[in-house]
């Protein structure tokens, strides 16, 4: 469910949502910092990035839309990278269960109303970016699965998740320089979203299972022999370990 094994052509066919929002991200990105390292050669960046930033005065003001522009901007290298990577894991199965609309619909919704608890919980001078509050959006819809739709999750996937949530929460509080607010007000909004998404969705992997075709009959000449004890299922549990100490050494790494 979280195991990414795809070809990249593949990857971007089957999930076009995730694809667009990610080159988004990294455009908007590319723009501005090249815009600084070439010293303006390079045009609109630096205006971009002024006009999309999350802004608690400039919202009271009216300008509204700044309630929807930071989930698309980032400024460091580390922060792009590490939101579009957790995207990249975490997004696929949602886009596949809930359908392309309804994920990305979900998504937004989920960073809106991060943006509108950050922005009548701060300050007038306070400013924020990121697409943050929208991925801790998708965590609320896995942990509103593992709570209360166990048809759609595996235990094993349930518990990987529930440590990356667990993490993330706990990593919110440590670093000074995340938007607390955003990141609870995304999980929450998630949470009260799913029941709303997922009333007709369907466990990922039936979507994803291959239908054999009984017109091609053939003969596997190993079907006799005993079966290794490192089987797939254990092949599985060993990968979902091993991916969850490669996100915990990452985080740890955005944190020092």
């Amino acid at each position: 469910m979280f195991i990414r094994n795809e070809t990249f052509y593949s990857y971007r066919k089957n999930y076009p949502i995730i694809t667009g929002v990610i080159a988004i991200h990294l455009v908007l990105f590319l723009w501005y910092n090249l815009t600084i390292f070439t010293d303006g050669l390079i045009p609109f960046g630096r205006t971009i990035f002024y006009l999309g930033i999350g802004n608690t005065g400039f919202i009271t003001d009216g300008q509204y839309w700044r309630l929807i522009t930071p989930i698309f901007l980032h400024q460091e290298m580390s922060h792009v990278l590490f939101n579009s990577i957790s995207l990249i894991l975490f997004g696929p199965a949602l886009e596949k269960m809930l359908g392309h609309t309804k994920f990305i619909s979900t998504y937004l919704t989920a960073g809106i109303l991060a943006n509108i608890g950050t922005y009548f919980l701060t300050g007038p001078g306070y400013s924020h970016l990121g697409a943050s509050g929208a991925i801790f959006g998708l965590f609320g819809v896995y942990l509103y699965m593992v709570l209360n739709r166990k048809d759609l999750i595996d235990a094993m996937n349930a518990q990987l998740i529930s440590i990356i949530l667990i993490l993330g929460v706990v990593m919110t509080f440590l670093n000074p320089g995340i938007n607390i607010l955003g990141h609870l007000f995304g999980l929450i909004a998630g949470a009260a979203l799913a029941p709303l998404v997922l009333w007709n969705a369907r466990p990922f992997y039936v979507q994803t299972r291959t239908v054999p075709d009984d017109r091609n009959i053939s003969f596997n000449p190993d079907r006799w022999r005993k079966r290794r004890i490192f089987s797939g299922r254990r092949a599985a549990r060993f990968a979902g370990w091993a991916f969850v100490i490669l996100v915990i050494l990452g985080i740890l790494s955005r944190l020092f």
